[in-house]
């Protein structure tokens, strides 16, 4: 009844312990690596290229912090530690990701000359009386420090 040419599942001989720490780490490699995708760092599977939504890879890093509080004390040392590290690893690739975004309005930002007498008088420069606010709020979205 078997097929020789099947391939043997790897934990067909493992215990619930063994089976529910890989099925955890699969988890945590899942939601990483969401995260990556959406972050740009790792391309997207079925078209090939890399993808960025902010929000979507926020979304995943928050799943994993939210798993790291609700499991603590409950995992092994090697969960612990793949945990730790994907956290470490998205959430650094996540300031990256912002600080790229934020390079092209820094960038027409220092185009812009700033005139301190301007300042001085409390006039509002050309940029914050063309869609600052728009700019503010866009920064108000990413002010969770990793």
């Amino acid at each position: 009844m078997t097929d020789p040419n099947l391939p043997q599942d790897p934990l067909a001989g493992a215990s619930r312990e063994e089976m529910t720490s890989a099925l955890f780490a699969n988890l945590v490699l899942q939601q990483a690596n969401m995260a990556l995708m959406f972050l740009g760092k790792v391309a997207h599977p079925q078209s090939g290229k890399a993808v960025t939504d902010l929000e979507a890879a926020r979304m995943f890093i928050d799943q994993l912090e939210m798993l790291e509080t609700k499991t603590q004390g409950n995992l092994t040392d090697a969960e612990v530690a793949l945990l730790k590290q994907s956290l470490t690893s998205v959430r650094m690739a996540f300031v990256e990701a912002v600080d790229h975004a934020e390079q092209p309005s820094d960038a027409t930002s220092k185009a812009t000359p700033t005139r301190p007498e301007a300042a001085a008088a409390g006039e509002t420069p050309p940029q914050a009386a063309s869609g600052g606010e728009a700019e503010t709020e866009s920064h108000k979205k990413f002010t969770k420090k990793y």
